[in-house]
């Protein structure tokens, strides 16, 4: 079975299409691991799925949802992404080769423009290196997960730190199926992608002296979280 995970903090306007696609497809076991938010991120999420509440840490959060999902497959997918049809059983097919110890998909970020082509086409390329991120759907065998005991509960980076680890793991594939992720992170209040290139700056200069050893605490304040309304 798998257990999809979904780390929230003031989702209330991004989680309901999530979840109700979730179950539209069949999904047996959704939790939402909710960092204290202050909006009703959690009595939507009640609607639709279990909920584990704690401190506001994205690593934190997704190792408390883990330790109660009872599948021996986790998913771990960002609130503001949407599954395409069929995105379940291509986990589930993907693990039934036994040398596979889990992986992620392809993504196309939405938004019209420069900007999502951008990113879109970055992300194909750092995921043929090797490179991916939370936002990409992370999935992982319950039992690789475990042996290599979770997320780092850091501000930042503890996906991709995850990542890096479970590569060195075993094998890991990316899906064809795509997810389709919000573009709200860059996009300015216009909506003609202000933010881009200070995005793409912030990314290069935060994993690269995450690369150069210094600490995901010191990084966050670089990160700053995004709430923008779903495109």
């Amino acid at each position: 079975m798998v257990s999809i995970i979904i780390p929230t903090y003031n989702e209330e306007s991004t989680l309901e299409a999530l979840l109700q696609q979730l179950r539209a497809q069949g999904a047996r076991e959704i939790l939402v691991a909710d960092g204290s938010s202050t909006d009703a991120t959690v009595s939507v999420a009640r609607r639709y799925a279990g909920v584990v509440e704690s401190p506001p840490n994205r690593g934190l959060q997704l190792n408390r949802a883990a330790r109660q999902a009872g599948g021996d497959i986790l998913l771990f997918l960002h609130a503001d992404v949407r599954l395409p049809a069929g995105a379940l059983a291509a986990v589930e097919w993907a693990l039934s080769d036994p040398r596979v110890v889990g992986g992620s998909f392809s993504l196309e970020f939405t938004g019209d423009g420069f900007p999502g082509r951008v990113f879109t086409r970055i992300n194909h390329w750092r995921r043929f290196f090797g490179i991916f991120y939370g936002d990409s759907g992370i999935f992982v065998r319950r039992a690789v997960f475990e042996r290599l005991g979770g997320f780092r509960e850091w501000p930042v980076l503890e996906d991709y730190e995850f990542a890096r680890r479970l590569v060195k793991a075993g094998r890991t594939v990316c899906l064809r199926e795509r997810l389709a992720v919000s573009s709200r992170r860059w996009q300015g209040t216009n909506g003609r992608g202000g933010l881009l290139w200070r995005t793409m700056a912030a990314w290069f200069f935060i994993q690269t002296l995450f690369l150069l050893g210094v600490p995901a605490a010191w990084l966050a304040r670089w990160y700053p979280p995004v709430r923008r309304e779903l495109n």
